[in-house]
């Protein structure tokens, strides 16, 4: 699909943050500035969380609610000798039970952590983004957008 704005951005994350319940994982890739963090503001809102921003320094924040939100940021881990150890440090296993999960720069390394999961790609050409969403596992069978 195609997204013109980042007011667009942000109403497909409550598209999708309507959706959601404890124990699912979205991750979510695509260049610096393509609007990830816009994305998990919208999934935040549907949440009822208005204080998202992006988690690139600390690397991962948990937004404490009915249904919790634990977003993570991984760019920082991308260059290090062994991203998995640094997935495992966070200890997203144990907190993932009760919260959504969405990974920022989430590759392959996060997608061993769930074989159920959204795979959102956003694809940035000058100001339009092509966004294609992969449902991964039978959790996601009737998910729309």
């Amino acid at each position: 699909m195609k997204i013109a704005s980042a007011q667009e951005m942000f109403d497909l994350g409550k598209k999708i943050g309507a959706q959601l319940r404890a124990g699912d994982l979205i991750l979510l890739n695509g260049p610096l500035g393509a609007g990830k963090t816009v994305l998990v503001q919208g999934i935040g809102a549907a949440l009822g969380f208005s204080d998202i921003t992006s988690p690139t320094f600390v690397i991962s924040r948990t937004h404490n609610g009915a249904l919790p939100l634990i977003h993570v940021d991984v760019y920082r881990l991308l260059e290090s000798g062994n991203q998995a150890a640094y997935l495992d440090d966070l200890d997203l296993d144990s907190a993932r039970e009760s919260a959504v999960t969405v990974i920022e720069w989430g590759g392959a390394e996060s997608a061993r952590l769930s074989d159920e999961r959204l795979e959102i790609e956003i694809d940035r050409t000058d100001d339009e983004r092509v966004v294609t969403v992969a449902t991964i596992g039978p959790r996601w069978s009737g998910f729309k957008l």
